[in-house]
């Protein structure tokens, strides 16, 4: 229990407590928070409270307006700020609590505050690792005899996205253009993208001693896939220096939401031969709150089974699965209730996030902080569970129902699209806040 009052639906409970850069109307400076209940908590103000061996040397990282210097500092320096954070915000805890002074400089109103972007996003890998959505898409454009590519089972695929492109949730996404081939009998054409979707992805920060951003994702899709789950990368490592996959729990620093927007038309056109390129580049929305390793390691659970089974250097045993449950809504502009239009679960993964950050530096790619890694579309086994726009449309053959006669195969401008997610404890559920993001018009060319 925390002194500050929690709801039981709350997504902050003491159990979480993410990390995030906000800001103030009467502080415009951007400065790391930590969420708790209806509030944040500024760690600036109370840098001078963290006295363990690690941090009572490093308290300025807490004065930064991004979170790489903090990531940058490793494993042993997340553990040692989550306890400090844990005994100054419990019930228990006197320091904080009592100190009328101190609280009213260090709590904010979550209402009253901007969120920021977590880190400085120096590089963004998108994997494809949901058997499910790479089947699905498979299925679509090879059949049931050519689902999956040679190379799926054996290895996590992924492609390199645009760093420069990642955006805070809230901010609005621009309808892009390209060239698109809509009549395979005829020569492209230049227009609006007619087939923007969303993925469902969850992102891994990771430090190597600085962060990194990964996510997982669909290279043949042509819609807009929204659920996309992401980790940042901590800590920095060297060129040529594989991380084991027996070390890579220690680069993993914490989780947002992300929706990888995506322009299937555009995509569809220009994937062949090197994968996604103007039809990824132009967007994708992260949540703002980190939520650390430690919070969701209570809702882990096995890995899902792996035939064939991988080569050496993706091999681990302990279970890194977790139980995330994510639901995707759409508002069409006009519309007074959001829909859902998909729910499914983090645990739907094939390759597990050690095996993603294994597999991109086993060839001496070095991390960064501030990187980012991505999961790629999550989609689960039933059609309520699929993650992206071009499953649940299936290729637009079906429509998507909003409610009110209002239906979609793919987004409309206007449309906003917000992703959630939590894993559900006993009284108390550990959440990631929300990704939201509104299309706009395309602008005339």
């Amino acid at each position: 229990m925390s002194f500050i009052k929690v709801d039981a639906m709350s997504d902050f409970p003491l159990h979480n407590l993410p990390y995030g850069i906000f800001s103030t109307p009467d502080n415009v400076k951007h400065r790391i928070g930590v969420a708790i209940g209806d509030q944040i908590l500024d760690v600036s103000v109370i840098k001078f409270l963290f006295q363990g061996p690690v941090m009572s040397k490093h308290q300025d990282v807490f004065d930064q307006p991004t979170l790489n210097a903090f990531m940058a500092l490793g494993h042993e320096a997340w553990t040692e700020t989550r306890k400090t954070l844990q005994t100054l915000l419990s019930a228990d805890g006197s320091v904080l609590r009592d100190d009328i002074s101190l609280r009213s400089r260090a709590f904010v109103h979550q209402n009253a505050a901007t969120m920021h972007l977590p880190a400085d996003i120096g590089d963004y890998t998108d994997f494809y690792s949901s058997r499910d959505h790479a089947t699905n898409v498979g299925i679509m454009f090879r059949g049931k005899e050519n689902a999956l590519m040679p190379n799926w089972l054996r290895l996590p695929v992924g492609y390199h996205g645009r760093a420069s492109s990642v955006v805070v949730s809230g901010t609005p996404i621009r309808r892009p253009c390209g060239q698109m081939r809509p009549d395979h009998t005829q020569p492209p054409v230049f227009g609006s993208s007619k087939q923007l979707d969303i993925e469902l992805e969850m992102v891994v920060t990771v430090s190597t001693y600085l962060p990194t951003f990964i996510t997982f994702e669909c290279v043949s899709q042509l819609f807009l896939s929204c659920f996309l789950e992401a980790f940042f990368v901590g800590g920095e490592t060297q060129l040529g220096q594989p991380i084991p996959i027996n070390k890579t729990n220690e680069h993993i620093f914490g989780m947002v939401l992300m929706n990888d927007w995506s322009a299937r038309d555009i995509q569809a056109w220009e994937y062949v031969p090197l994968g996604p390129f103007l039809g990824k580049n132009f967007g994708t929305t992260i949540s703002p709150w980190v939520v650390p390793m430690e919070a969701l390691l209570p809702f882990v659970e096995p890995n899902p089974t792996q035939d064939p089974v991988p080569l050496p250097y993706l091999q681990h045993s302990d279970p890194y699965t977790f139980n995330i449950n994510l639901s995707v809504s759409l508002k069409g502009q006009g519309l007074a209730n959001a829909a859902t239009i998909c729910e499914s679960n983090f645990k739907y993964m094939y390759w597990t996030m050690k095996q993603q950050l294994a597999h991109h530096t086993v060839n001496g790619c070095n991390m960064r902080p501030g990187d980012l890694l991505a999961s790629g579309t999550i989609s689960g086994p039933d059609p309520e569970s699929f993650g992206s726009m071009l499953e649940l449309s299936w290729r637009a053959s079906r429509s998507i129902s909003l409610g009110g006669g209002e239906t979609r195969t793919f987004l409309k401008d206007g449309d906003e699209v917000t992703i959630t997610g939590y894993c559900q404890g006993d009284g108390y559920r550990v959440g990631f806040g929300t990704c939201k993001g509104t299309i706009l018009p395309a602008l005339q060319h």
